[in-house]
């Protein structure tokens, strides 16, 4: 098997070529505005190193920051047509009530509540006003809006009502793009809602972002198919990708984790990966990110739905350094860096100069930062310590000391030793990580809602074939699925021996 991965960070693209379970080349090139110029660059110089051969390539797995940088600056967003099943009850709280104003100026366009929905144990709430659905989608559609989401009251336990209502809405406004809540979130209406409302303001992005991607593989002469990677650490066929493109939401600090695990040999570990603008620090087991199990915030909007248990803060190599009071990011120089930093001739001391005054990295030119004393880079590189040994505290949940793996373009942060931690451990190709992780990537399907009226048994290999159903619509070869998580939480308030059921499966990507 022959993958390229990629990885769009904030500062830089990276690619790998992995080719029978090793690294046979990996490149950096610069991050530009428009991203694919970046991927293009990358992919040239991936050539140029004369590991691709000419031999065909198997797949390109791309991870990119743009749709959650996208919600994040406020921009490249669609107006969305918000639909919420679930009246008379409901009604207090309408969707974009609670999300900032700022934002929901930009994405609110048409909202409407009508009757239906389900109750908590199952049974109908409310006889699904059909009428009044297909006149909250005329009134959406005389708008010109063309992306719409929906969402029921308890849906993850019944989605009935969600699909035959997308089924109306696509009647009614021709080439609209539908996201059902059901598909995304988890039990807690406004933050399912909102993960729905995120998707669909993200519809037409993604659709321009995906088609430009693979135009970018196609003029770079690979002809493989194209996919991109998701926040659990697995990937998703392009078409999958680009229909719930929030899957991709932290994508990039997941595929590091994964890449540090595959370089480490090491499944069980807290994670660093240090880039040039921030740090994330997470927690890996059997290989794969832990998920958070709370509501996140995605640019001030309260979600509720897969995401990875991350501790980010503004450290990086190209974070801006105060040295009296000692004082390191969030600012930083980002992409300028090899215009901006002391050692790249720019005006801005930065965590970089740092290291290279103290003979930790060897970029730049070293006599431009020979005026940075030894007691300077001490004091630094001890805060630096503190804030690392602070987070990697935060992510842990047991009080003996753990591995960590320090990965990432700034990893020459990380001290050799740190309070809390047994051993650091550092990998080749450890600045590619990211990219790593996209390349030996897996396909996953999910499934977490309650089941009714079966044996604990019967309720689980439902959830699992459920599971099963959804890696292989993503893209996975069947004859490789395998369950890596399975959780289940009786419910004592429902009827029906009912309980909550999470079941992960993955496989590997199916062939051509």
């Amino acid at each position: 098997m022959r993958r390229i991965g990629i990885d769009v960070g904030g500062t830089n693209t990276d690619a790998v070529l992995i080719e029978e379970g090793r690294v046979g080349a990996a490149v950096k090139a610069p991050t530009t505005p428009d991203v694919t110029g970046g991927i293009l660059d990358a992919l040239a110089r991936l050539t140029a190193t004369g590991a691709v051969g000419g031999k065909p390539v198997d797949a390109v797995m791309i991870g990119t920051t743009h749709f959650i940088n996208a919600v994040v600056q406020r921009r490249s967003l669609s107006r969305v047509g918000a639909i919420r099943i679930g009246l008379p009850a409901s009604a207090s709280l309408p969707p974009f009530c609670d999300w900032p104003a700022d934002l929901a100026q930009v994405v609110e366009g048409e909202v409407a509540m009508v009757e239906g929905g389900h109750e908590y144990d199952g049974r109908a709430f409310m006889p699904l006003d059909r009428a009044a659905l297909r006149d909250a989608a005329r009134r959406i559609g005389d708008r010109g809006i063309r992306s719409v989401a929906i969402a029921a009251i308890f849906s993850p336990l019944d989605p009935g009502h969600e699909r035959e209502a997308a089924a109306i809405v696509a009647e009614e406004i021709s080439g609209c793009a539908v996201t059902c809540s059901a598909d995304l979130g988890r039990i807690g209406l406004l933050e399912r809602e909102n993960a729905a409302l995120l998707n669909a303001a993200l519809a037409d992005l993604a659709a321009t972002t995906v088609a430009a991607f693979a135009q970018a593989i196609a003029d770079s002469g690979f002809s493989a198919p194209l996919y991109i990677t998701q926040n659990d650490g697995t990937v998703a066929e392009a078409g999958e990708a680009m229909r719930l493109p929030v899957y991709s939401f932290a994508s990039g600090a997941t595929n590091s984790m994964r890449g540090a695990a595959y370089l480490s040999g090491i499944p069980d570990a807290v994670v660093a990966d240090v880039g040039g603008t921030t740090t994330d620090v997470g927690q890996i087991k059997s290989g794969f990110p832990r998920e958070a199990n709370a509501v996140v915030k995605i640019g001030g909007v309260r979600t509720l739905f897969r995401m990875p248990d991350l501790f980010s803060f503004g450290l990086g190599g190209g974070s801006h350094v105060s040295p009296d009071p000692v004082a390191v990011g969030p600012l930083s120089v980002g992409y300028r860096l090899t215009s901006d930093a002391l050692a790249f001739g720019g005006a801005q001391l930065t965590a970089s100069d740092i290291g290279i005054a103290a003979g930790l990295l060897e970029i730049g030119e070293r006599a431009k930062v020979a005026h940075l004393d030894a007691a300077t880079c001490r004091a630094v590189l001890r805060h630096v310590e503190t804030m690392v040994a602070e987070s990697v505290d935060r992510v842990k949940t047991e009080a003996a000391d753990v591995t960590l793996l320090a990965v990432g373009g700034g990893a020459f942060l990380i001290p050799d030793r740190l309070e809390g931690v047994s051993e650091v451990v550092r990998v080749p190709h450890g600045d590619c990580a990211n990219a790593v992780g996209a390349a030996i990537a897996q396909v996953s399907g999910e499934v977490d809602q309650v089941f009714r009226d079966l044996s604990r048994e019967a309720a689980i290999a439902a959830a699992q074939e459920l599971a099963a159903a959804r890696a292989v619509a993503a893209g996975a070869d069947p004859a490789t699925l395998a369950v890596i998580e399975t959780e289940d939480i009786p419910i004592a308030y429902l009827p029906g021996n009912a309980r909550r059921i999470r079941v992960r499966c993955v496989g590997d990507v199916a062939g051509r």
